[in-house]
């Protein structure tokens, strides 16, 4: 026989599929002592049944189940058609009286509070806060009965529909308990939080409070005190003008009233009183082992928790092992790629760049892991005075919100305190780095030689040429053996990369030192600076320019065969090649397909994560680009305006000389300008050079993977392939060994829920180990009212129609729109010929939509929080290139 209730001193956190998280959670804060007011749960049991007995509610799930998140006006409809159905459903004897029995034990004379309480509410990776009704001060039988059909029904409000259907939640799996709580009718009530839920610091304990029940403060009546406490201190007050509360009227229910003129501006609680639920808030937190989210209320001189949940929108904080500070920064932002990584993407990263895996100094890794994203752990860095001020420089270049965030933290009183104490950090930092020492050495004679003695035209040949040996030698050694010898080899190799590539990566920074003299000179002896913009058009050896130029070749040859179009819009993967032999000239498209899949294949949006399927494993990813690129150019349009860049960089060059030769020892000037300027042209286009070849390498590391994870699946011990990339490298060694201890369908299962939830996260540029999140925001200069400010990077302005894209494979770009878009990496570039500029949430000068923006001569802005939240398409802007706004014009 179904229990329909259950009283709370009889529930637990076992009990969440009877009673739900709120049902759970009041029950286990009533057996750890807790000062919890009186009542009893109406179980999941009773909604099934109330359910069941309706004829429409099968109907009605199917048509629950076929919406979606931009149906709004459907959504409305159907939530209000079955609110209104359930309402005339009859309550079953069995169920009503159950529920009577329960509402005399605890006192029948008594007001309640009831709520819902859903199987998939207050959990810890989901809280559905607000998702459905309250209803206060229920008094009598008919009160009761009601107000329990009517959070029954709520189960099927606009928004708990929304939200189940955004987080991906079954409609027909999500059940209904309900709360019936004794009131409590406190002079003071509030909410609790066991962080600072703005910064997302841990150890701040954070108390809103007004006068009266708390149903005014939650539903925003009025504004509250604000306390913070930490360390048993209070830091923070704030009194607000508290005009108004919320009061039970004698019949039942609530009323808002004006409060008297003297409690208005009164401090709602005593610095006792807020000490004392601080600690109890402290205790709560420590039982459930989690950051909670506490509705309190104060009676005479007692405290009453009404209810309390996990925080899930908190950022996690990389695991440490001291109680220092340590200041992170998001390598997902320096490397534009802000999704969630799989376990393997992460093992791959972190097997590159090894600093501080073997450090005494650093125990942990100086690249950690957190929310499915890699963070760089710059507090070494940022003790040393001389080393933070060129660390903050640095990081200017790649993203400026990221470096008035370290700005920021580095100047507050707790970084101060902590950098006294560890101010002697160089010898610290000499041990972390060491193994990269040599490199350095090398890196910097071959900069000198080519700054001062080698010939400029050669800087290219001489970056590029080793790589082909390089990698061919990788793949041999890898690709001859089988098993976790394989993956061992892969290993092995991923710590010798950067070694192997160190020259070529080490012809970066010659770029920009000759820019940097360059542009010195040219205002010492002009009074002006260079036209960087300009002299970076169309340089040579830029891989990923390359790239996108050949993607424009692949659309000129498309162009020309109208079924080859037809077909590329309605293939699949799986028979990609096959399908594009049979039509008129899909033959000639091919070969062209076939060498850019030669040369680019093992690129693709998010690259440096190895668990992203590449261009070469799913052709069809590339056809939004190719078919952007037909609609929005001419043909030869893309090598026509690349002629053009050169051109107009050259005749920059060009009129510089004739300036300078008009100076005293202008020929000696005009020689030593033209080398350096020479230089930057012929080594500008291999910033992008590194990332290309380690993404090749990242190819020949993830077929090798991938060839291991065939045979296990054909041995059955995983479900799928892929499968493989929820494991780390170690793991996956051990399981090719046989050494694998831990239920694997578990774990895989587990983390591929941990990465759904990662993926919803946003991660901060800057985070400190006490989990606060930094931010900043560029104010530096006068934009338009209502502009979206940012870095300027690509110089110019354009105006046109917003255009937001997430995913660069569901492009649909026409003429003269405005691409805005979360970041940008080289699997972006094939859309870039097709826009009159680039919008961007996170970057900065030198990443990589700037450097190519610069060169195909579109104005860019980068550093735009939430740009594709707040732009919307089919708006016109102006994109101001060159002051960093973007304006909403219409």
């Amino acid at each position: 026989m179904s229990v329909y209730v259950m009283h709370f001193n009889e529930v637990d956190r076992t009990n969440l599929p009877d009673v739900g998280g709120k049902g759970a959670n009041l029950g286990e804060m009533v057996k750890a002592g807790f000062p919890v007011p009186p009542g009893f749960c109406i179980t999941t049991s009773a909604y099934c049944d109330f359910i069941a007995a309706s004829n429409e509610m099968n109907k009605f799930f199917d048509f629950l189940d076929q919406l979606k998140l931009d149906q709004p006006d459907e959504i409305s409809k159907l939530g209000k058609l079955i609110r209104n159905h359930l309402l005339t459903i009859p309550i079953s004897q069995t169920i009503k009286f159950s529920i009577l029995d329960a509402w005399k034990i605890v006192g029948e004379e008594k007001a309640y509070a009831v709520r819902s309480s859903a199987t998939a509410e207050d959990l810890p990776t989901a809280s559905f806060a607000g998702q459905q009704e309250t209803y206060l001060n229920v008094k009598g039988m008919d009160q009761l009965l009601q107000a329990v059909r009517k959070c029954w029904s709520s189960l099927f409000t606009d928004r708990a529909i929304i939200y189940r259907i955004k987080n991906g939640f079954g409609h027909r799996m999500v059940y209904l308990s309900i709360v019936v709580q004794q009131m409590i009718f406190p002079e003071v009530s509030g909410l609790m939080f066991t962080v600072d839920p703005v910064t997302g610091h841990r150890n701040i304990i954070s108390i809103d409070a007004s006068f009266g029940l708390g149903e005014a403060l939650v539903s925003g009546i009025v504004s509250a005190d604000s306390y913070q406490v930490l360390e048993s201190q209070i830091i923070k007050k704030q009194i607000a003008e508290k005009k108004k509360a919320v009061y039970p009227v004698t019949g039942g229910g609530t009323v808002t009233r004006e409060l008297a003129p003297e409690l208005q501006n009164k401090q709602a609680l005593s610095d006792d009183k807020i000490l004392e639920l601080a600690q109890l808030g402290q205790r709560i937190e420590k039982h459930y082992c989690s950051e909670q989210d506490i509705e309190w209320c104060l009676a005479g001189d007692r405290f009453y928790i009404l209810q309390s949940r996990p925080i899930t929108t908190l950022y996690p904080i990389p695991k440490l092992y001291d109680n220092k500070l340590h200041i992170f920064l998001s390598l997902a932002h320096l490397q534009m790629m802000t999704d969630a990584m799989r376990p393997m993407g992460i093992s791959v990263f972190q097997g590159i760049f090894p600093f501080g895996k073997d450090s005494t100094p650093f125990p942990n890794h100086v690249i950690v892991e957190a929310g499915g994203r890699l963070f760089f752990d710059v507090t070494p860095f940022l003790y040393n005075n001389s080393f933070r001020r060129y660390f903050i420089w640095r990081i200017s270049i790649a993203d400026e919100l990221m470096r008035d965030a370290l700005a920021k933290i580095v100047s507050s009183e707790i970084f101060q305190q902590e950098a006294k104490a560890n101010k002697n950090t160089t010898m610290q930092i000499f041990k972390l780095f060491k193994p990269m020492l040599s490199l350095y050495l090398k890196g910097i004679l071959i900069i000198v030689n080519n700054l001062f003695f080698l010939d400029p035209s050669g800087i290219i040949q001489r970056a590029t040429a080793p790589v082909e040996q390089i990698t061919d030698n990788c793949r041999r050694r890898i690709m001859q053996v089988s098993g976790s010898e394989r993956i061992k080899r892969v290993q092995e190799s991923m710590r010798k990369l950067l070694q192997e590539l160190n020259g070529n990566m080490m012809y970066v920074p010659l770029s920009f030192i000759a820019l940097s003299i360059a542009n010195r000179l040219t205002r010492l002896w002009l009074g002006e600076g260079l036209d960087v913009d300009t002299l970076s058009k169309s340089s040579p050896g830029n891989v990923t320019g390359e790239m996108g130029l050949m993607i424009g070749d692949l659309a000129d040859t498309a162009r020309k065969y109208p079924e080859v179009i037809d077909y590329l819009q309605r293939a699949e993967d799986s028979t990609f090649y096959q399908g594009l032999g049979k039509v008129n000239g899909g033959d000639i498209f091919r070969a062209g397909l076939d060498r850019f899949m030669e040369l680019y294949g093992m690129r693709c949006p998010g690259e440096i994560d190895i668990s992203n399927i590449r261009w070469w494993e799913a052709p069809t990813l590339l056809v939004p680009s190719i078919i952007n690129h037909i609609k929005s150019n001419a043909p030869g349009e893309h090598r026509k305006r690349f002629r053009q860049g050169r051109k107009e960089a050259q005749e920059v060059v060009q009129k510089l000389m004739e300036s300078i030769s008009n100076t005293p020892v202008g020929s000696l000037k005009t020689r030593l300008v033209f080398r350096l300027l020479f230089i930057y042209r012929n080594s500008t286009g291999l910033r992008e050079f590194p990332k290309y070849v380690i993404v090749r390498f990242f190819d020949i590391y993830r077929q090798a993977i991938l060839a291991e994870a065939r045979a296990l699946h054909q041995r059955g011990v995983l479900e799928k392939e892929e499968d493989v990339f929820y494991l780390y490298l170690d793991e996956l060694v051990a399981l090719l060994e046989n050494h694998f201890s831990e239920d694997l369908k578990q774990l895989i299962d587990s983390r591929k829920r941990a990465y759904e939830q990662y993926q919803k996260m946003t991660p901060p540029r800057v985070l400190t180990s006490e989990g606060e999140v930094i931010t900043s925001v560029r104010s530096d200069f006068e934009a338009p009212k209502g502009a979206l400010i940012g870095t300027p990077v690509s110089a110019g302005v354009a105006e046109g129609y917003v255009k937001v894209i997430l995913r660069p494979e569901a492009a649909k770009l026409e003429k003269g729109d405005i691409l805005v878009a979360p970041f940008t990496d080289p699997g972006w570039t094939p859309l870039f010929y097709s826009v009159e500029a680039l919008v961007v949430e996170i970057g900065g000068m030198m990443t990589h939509g700037s450097v190519i923006a610069r060169e195909y001569g579109i104005p860019a802005v980068v550093g735009i929080e939430n740009a594709t939240k707040i732009l919307k398409d089919g708006q016109y802007v102006r994109v101001d290139g060159t002051r960093g706004f973007v304006q909403i014009l219409k």
